[in-house]
């Protein structure tokens, strides 16, 4: 039986684990993203994302004898997740990083967990603002600054429309996470939501693209960035939305919006292991921060403490 999601429902085990590798898949997208933005256009970049991994759904949908749903309620809802889970937040921040440092860009992504605290104590009734909650988000972004280096805010302020882009898409996405949420009373699986939601937001790039980038004119890509097309297709976006539908399902939209803390460790952690990169004190004092803050965002240990 699904239980429903609500801020008094810490997550279990599998949901931890799925948070846990979400995380690793958005995290490797920034990796793939800086191979593909050396060679193509940000539009073009993100109508690939979405449109293959678009594809790769289908195919999984049809291979299990699916197929998307064809009632206009269903679809209006696809465009608007589509737009608000895809379409504005990849645009923004591609656009944003070629402004603005990647440091800055992750702490101003970071601060999804704290618009979606706000939406959620407004715009649901199941999932209000908690003094732990509000702390935990608190907490987090402080992790997370620290981790990047208090050096990435030293040119807050600076290029001021890029910083608004990435902050643009961290409010996208926390209003995307409340607007999820009505897929399951919809009826509609996670399978088939993510493949709905890309196949919307490709519909919507295509014209987008052909305006702006005109990728007839642009050079052919070589191997390198077509295997990173590829990576941030199928892992970071076509396998990465199906967990991220089944988390919002189970979990809930405030606690899937915790990922974005788990991003930065997730993208220092990869570039330890497959890099060699060398982790510094700031980056464990940084990860405990974050632990802190799930902790408290959780609420189970706080409860049992008090209940002590």
């Amino acid at each position: 039986m699904t239980r429903p999601a609500t801020p008094n429902n810490p997550m279990g085990p599998v949901e931890w684990g799925l948070l846990l590798t979400l995380s690793l898949l958005w995290g490797g997208s920034f990796f793939f993203t800086g191979i593909a933005i050396k060679a193509l256009p940000p539009f073009t970049i993100v109508l690939l994302r979405v449109g293959l991994a678009a594809l790769i759904l289908l195919a999984v949908l049809s291979f299990h004898g699916q197929s998307l749903p064809r009632e206009p309620r269903l679809w209006a809802a696809f465009f608007g997740m589509g737009l608000l889970n895809n379409v504005t937040p990849f645009c923004l921040i591609v656009w944003g990083q070629t402004e603005i440092a990647s440091g800055l860009a992750a702490i101003l992504n970071a601060t999804t967990p704290l618009w979606t605290v706000i939406a959620a104590h407004f715009l649901t009734a199941e999932e209000r603002m908690t003094g732990n909650r509000l702390a935990g988000v608190m907490i987090g972004l402080s992790g997370v600054a620290l981790m990047v280096g208090p050096q990435a805010l030293a040119d807050l302020g600076a290029q001021f429309a890029a910083q608004c882009a990435v902050l643009g898409a961290a409010i996208s996405y926390a209003l995307a996470a409340i607007f999820g949420r009505r897929f399951k009373a919809l009826g509609v699986a996670p399978m088939v939501t993510a493949t709905g939601q890309v196949t919307a937001s490709t519909l919507i790039l295509v014209p987008v693209a052909i305006l702006v980038d005109q990728p007839w004119t642009l050079a052919m890509p070589g191997l390198t960035v077509w295997a990173a097309i590829l990576a941030l297709a199928a892992l970071s976006t076509a396998l990465a939305y199906v967990l991220y539908f089944r988390i919002l399902t189970t979990a809930g939209a405030t606690n899937l919006a915790l990922v974005t803390f788990l991003i930065p460790i997730s993208a220092i952690l990869l570039g330890a292991l497959v890099l060699g990169e060398r982790l510094e004190l700031k980056h464990f004092a940084g990860m405990a921060l974050i632990g802190l803050a799930l902790v408290a965002i959780d609420g189970r240990l706080f409860r049992r403490l008090r209940a002590a």
